[in-house]
């Protein structure tokens, strides 16, 4: 595992200082891990850019990836989706999103990554 990918979930926990969330952060972050932040998640979470401090500053950190929803990406989740049967395109854009960086997600709802990818690491905040 080369760090981890955050859902809405995970960026919302992090905007309101979750212990937790803030903890498993910083451990990457010293052990050099790269944090991917799927630009979709990040649409869903961010509401007040001013006051959401935190979420802000983890995206502008240089070992973040903000990864688009590009045509290769939305391809993929849309695949993702009919595979799985479901229609949540920001958990789907997630898991493309950790399956290409090879990491674990950072969820609120591990059920529902486990449901679309049983095979992506999803860890609960």
């Amino acid at each position: 595992m080369t760090g981890v990918t955050l859902d809405a979930g995970a960026l919302i926990a992090l905007d309101r200082g979750d212990r937790r969330m803030v903890t498993l952060l910083a451990r990457a972050l010293e052990h050099g891990d790269r944090i991917t932040v799927p630009a979709t998640a990040l649409a869903q979470a961010l509401r007040s850019p001013a006051r959401q401090v935190r979420v802000v500053r983890l995206c502008r950190q240089p070992s973040t990836d903000l990864i688009a929803l590009d045509a290769p990406e939305a391809t993929a989740s849309g695949l993702l989706l009919a595979s799985s049967g479901t229609s949540d395109i920001v958990d789907a854009h997630v898991i493309v999103s950790a399956r290409r960086a090879h990491q674990a997600v950072l969820t609120s709802d591990p059920d529902d990554i486990a449901r679309m990818a049983p095979d992506v690491i999803a860890i609960k905040v």
